[in-house]
């Protein structure tokens, strides 16, 4: 069993595995269930983040009508042959977008590692799907590998807005998803982690500040900076670039951060954007409509 990322590492290696297999073997010993049962288990929830993925990519829209309708703008701009990113960094990022706002539309999404980061890892998943074409082992995989890097983030540091901000939440999302990525894309185990870390090295200090304490704005939109910021440090940690700073150092970094943070920017919504004018009268006046509802 590994506690850290250096142990994860040193075990895929050691081994000649990939570091998803290393967390099916975890998982096998930790919960007594077969290989098949923990397999069909995931297969499931990468069904869910599929159906979520192609039910925001339709257009939805949230209850107070603060988010909805972006995915289908992005996959729009796209189409036009006009953007200036990328296609498949778009595609991504509208993936993401997709299943928050699936998320905000109280739809059925997959927590990875919350519902408030459940954009990135499906929607990198399922963009790099297009250029990479996997196996749905392989995209089983994949969510076992993300899975793994989460898994040692939630227990050396946090994944929760509350407890350490955003770079907790939509940070250790776009950590995992580069991981995942590059293992997916052919990478090593070491350069799995490379990935999280330049990931994660450049969401430190992201506060949680959500407008009316909604999981809305600006949830939505840091998946899409999320996915971006994934697919990116992929990239450079196949190109074989890496970070100065061990991922598991980064790791403790991001929970140390989160501790000296204020518990304003820690999902409370009394500071940073959700204490903006615009905020304030946006929390007013969702709060004002369901009062006027119920009387």
């Amino acid at each position: 069993m590994f506690r850290n990322v250096a142990e994860l590492v040193e075990l895929a290696e050691s081994k000649k595995v990939k570091i998803a297999e290393v967390m099916i073997e975890q998982e096998i010993e930790i919960t007594g269930l077969t290989r098949e049962a923990i397999m069909n288990k995931m297969d499931q929830n990468l069904t869910v983040m599929e159906e979520a993925v192609e039910r925001g990519l339709k257009g939805v829209q949230s209850v107070t009508g603060l988010t909805g309708g972006d995915a289908v703008l992005l996959q729009k701009y796209i189409q036009s042959g006009k953007a200036l990113s990328g296609n498949l960094i778009l595609d991504a990022v509208s993936k993401a977008v997709a299943t928050n706002e699936v998320n905000a539309a109280m739809g059925t999404i997959c927590a990875t590692p919350t519902a408030g980061s459940a954009g990135v890892v499906p929607g990198t998943l399922f963009a790099v799907k297009n250029k990479l074409n996997p196996t749905r082992q392989e995209m089983i995989e994949f969510l076992f590998t993300s899975g793994a890097f989460g898994f040692v983030v939630a227990n050396n540091a946090s994944i929760s807005g509350a407890a350490g901000g955003c770079q907790a939440e939509v940070g250790s999302a776009s950590g995992m998803a580069a991981a995942a990525i590059v293992e997916m894309a052919g990478g090593s185990p070491s350069q799995a982690a490379e990935a999280m870390a330049i990931t994660l090295k450049n969401m430190l200090g992201l506060v949680c500040d959500p407008v009316a304490g909604l999981v809305e704005v600006p949830c939505v939109k840091r998946n899409a900076m999320g996915a971006a910021n994934a697919m990116i440090a992929a990239d450079m940690a196949l190109a074989g670039v890496t970070s100065r700073i061990p991922c598991d150092e980064v790791i403790d970094a991001m929970y140390r951060i989160g501790q000296t943070m204020p518990v304003a920017l820690r999902e409370t919504a009394q500071g940073g954007l959700a204490a903006t004018p615009t905020g304030r009268e946006l929390e007013a006046k969702i709060f004002g409509i369901a009062l006027n509802k119920s009387e």
